[in-house]
């Protein structure tokens, strides 16, 4: 995934692995051959429209609503069709209140309908005070969990893992994360959550106390879940 660095110039650009404790306490219990954390690429601000996520200081707030507030009201000023024109009225209503885009609760009729615009609020935006891109890896966590994203782990034999998800995600959509033939293949994933891994000292010792569940396609993953896809290869 793409964060990109509005008005901050502090913060190193390129890849940065997520620092993940729960990794970290799952790599001391199993062993792998390596760990392996989630990774995100920091990118500039000639980047932000193109990023899944957005960290600025609190001061460019305003900035960011006002481009979006132009752009909006340029739309609007060239007449479109009655529903474009009703979705439209409802971002302009909440930039004008200093609100952003991601707020207004669209639907996913309308998300489709402005898919093609250029909009910065429309996506999460994480406003930071001026001293905390200093520590960019604390600042990653951060963010990440602000934007509403989670990890889920896969551990033993070669590597231990992060891997990075949304909330809400499904265990069909996570297995898609590892691989797309194991999203096509996908018969059940093997759960175990992460209080129960750590409870019972390990994955061995959670499926001996019967902690391990078999979940569907329509599971949604929890933050640390420790999950084996079954998958026909």
């Amino acid at each position: 995934m793409k964060i990109s660095a509005f008005a901050i110039t502090e913060i190193t650009l390129g890849k940065h692995n997520i620092k993940d404790d729960k990794l970290d306490q799952a790599d001391k219990l199993v062993k792998a051959k390596k760990k392996t954390y989630a990774q995100v690429e920091v990118a500039g601000e000639d980047a932000a429209l193109e990023s899944d996520v957005i960290i600025a200081p609190k001061d460019a707030k305003t900035d960011l609503i006002l481009r979006d507030l132009d752009f909006v009201e340029t739309r609007l000023s060239r007449q479109p069709e009655e529903k474009e024109k009703e979705v439209l009225n409802k971002m302009k209503g909440a930039l004008e209140k200093e609100e952003f885009v991601s707020t207004v609760g669209l639907s996913n009729e309308d998300k489709e309908l402005i898919s093609g615009y250029g909009l910065f609020t429309i996506k999460p935006v994480v406003l930071i005070d001026k001293e905390e891109p200093g520590n960019i890896g604390d600042l990653l966590v951060k963010t990440l969990a602000q934007s509403g994203f989670i990890c889920f782990l896969t551990v033993g034999d070669k590597e231990n893992r992060a891997w990075l998800i949304k909330k809400g995600t499904t265990a069909w959509e996570a297995a898609g994360a590892i691989h797309s033939d194991i999203q096509q293949g996908f018969i059940r994933a093997e759960i175990i959550s992460f209080s129960d891994f750590i409870q019972s000292g390990g994955e061995t010792q959670a499926k001996q106390a019967g902690k391990m569940r078999l979940e569907q396609k329509e599971y949604i993953m929890q933050d640390g879940d420790l999950v084996n896809f079954r998958f026909n290869k």
